[in-house]
């Protein structure tokens, strides 16, 4: 079997009318969320669906496979996923060790295992090691909102919706205060500052949070692999730390573990290597004695690769939905939960079937 095609669709969905839209560091709204679809052609008329990351760097990401990935991964096997794999990532070693070229490969590596499951006729989480769990609970991860106005509507909403984990993505005492306030103190509640601290105000931040019982405190110091902050932050505040989503590779999550930078780590599919790097992260992971929760904040192929992930190891583990409403979706209902819950897709390779008029409809050219 040989790739015949690779490529890419850059959209931006609009959120739903009068939906919250994120605050951008700049201040200014989002209008649509964007995404990076990658889809896989076969001589054997198999296709693969992936996803590479994200947000602000899709458009990178777009032209990187294009430009790139798809003129080496064409013509190649598409069946031995880590000779494949391991050998792009060398031959773009010079600018595949994180950023755009590793969001690309990521998003083809998805792809890869979308059509290796669609061979076996076994979902991806089968082909991983199953460990029959029957459904995925999600947290509903906000966008930044910025005044406590604001995060009270929004958490009372997610409750609403059946969510018992709320991430915010706040940087001040009051947001945080005015979400606990909602949700009670019985709801999971976790903070995401985007990495916007330095490690004094970090540590005074801790000492100011802990009213707010906080399951997790994420990426709160800058620059986000300054391993030594962290591991110093969650020695002295005794606050359970999470970062993780700006891994660019398995060095760099090993970096981290030797350092004690970490409670939780929280690799990205999209990101650092698609399913077949997050899966020996997994591994590091659980031998170093680190949590693992995924950075999926995504609506596409990603998301519910990130599913399978989950689906397929023995520990608890919850699944990032970034608690946004979309105008639509190409892949429907599959991508968002139900009463806080995930299905876990059990169709041929990943299990989704992708509606291409919607490509079309939201394509950025």
């Amino acid at each position: 079997m040989k790739i015949t095609s690779v490529d890419s669709f850059f959209i931006g969905i609009p959120y739903e009318h009068g939906a919250p839209k994120p605050v951008l560091p700049t201040a200014d709204g989002r209008t649509t969320q964007d995404a990076v679809y990658v889809r896989v052609e076969t001589d054997a008329g198999i296709v693969g669906w992936g996803e590479a990351f994200g947000f602000g760097a899709c458009r990178m990401s777009h032209l990187a496979i294009q430009r790139v990935v798809a003129p080496l991964a064409v013509g190649r096997d598409p069946t031995d996923i880590p000779t494949l794999m391991t050998d792009l990532f060398r031959r773009t070693h010079g600018m595949s060790r994180n950023g755009p070229v590793a969001y690309a490969l990521s998003g083809l590596d998805i792809a890869l295992w979308d059509i290796a499951g669609k061979i076996a006729g076994k979902p991806v989480h089968a082909l991983l090691g199953d460990t029959k769990k029957q459904r995925i609970p999600a947290y509903a991860s906000l966008i930044r909102l910025d005044t406590p106005e604001y995060v009270r509507r929004v958490s009372a909403t997610a409750i609403s919706r059946g969510f018992r984990h709320i991430k915010l993505h706040e940087r001040e005492v009051a947001t945080v205060a005015a979400a606990r306030e909602t949700i009670g103190p019985d709801v999971a509640l976790m903070l995401d500052t985007n990495c916007t601290w330095d490690f004094r105000r970090a540590r005074e931040m801790c000492d100011l949070l802990r009213p707010y019982n906080l399951t997790w405190l994420e990426e709160p110091v800058y620059p986000p692999d300054d391993f030594e902050s962290l591991a110093r932050l969650r020695r002295d505040s005794g606050t359970r730390i999470a970062a993780g989503e700006n891994l660019g590779n398995l060095m760099d999550a090993r970096h981290a573990f030797a350092t004690g930078a970490l409670d939780i780590a929280q690799p990205d599919l999209a990101k650092m290597g698609g399913i077949t790097e997050i899966w020996k992260l997994i591994g590091e992971a659980r031998a170093a004695g680190v949590e693992v929760e995924p950075h999926s904040p995504l609506f596409g192929p990603a998301l519910i690769a990130t599913l399978h992930v989950i689906a397929a190891v023995p520990e608890d583990i919850l699944c990032e939905f970034y608690f946004a409403d979309l105008e639509a979706n190409p892949l429907g209902p599959m991508a968002s939960p139900k009463d806080g819950f995930f299905a876990i897709p059990n169709g041929p390779g990943l299990g989704l079937s992708v509606d291409e008029s919607l490509l079309s409809k939201y394509r950025i050219d």
